[in-house]
């Protein structure tokens, strides 16, 4: 995993937190740090939080290597002797 997409998970992890706290009690924590919904900062956050969503979109279509090496296995078994 590169740094562009370990950096974009921690955005990703943040807006889901948000988005929990959102949720379940009503309270934007992101709003309440920096200074309600339309504050230029809140916005910038709120930007980076999607980009890092969409950089992660990619990671769904990524097959990870436990997962290539566990098909290969199941196609490939070893003979019966």
């Amino acid at each position: 995993m590169s740094g562009i997409q370990r950096t974009a998970l921690v955005f990703t992890i943040i807006g889901a937190l948000n988005w929990g706290l959102i949720g379940f009690f009503q309270f934007d924590l992101v709003a309440a740090i920096f200074g309600g919904q339309d504050a230029a900062l809140s916005r910038l956050i709120y930007g980076l939080v999607g980009i890092a969503g969409l950089i992660n979109l990619g990671l769904l279509f990524k097959p990870s290597e436990e997962v290539s090496r566990t098909k290969e296995r199941d196609i490939d078994p070893a003979p019966i002797s």
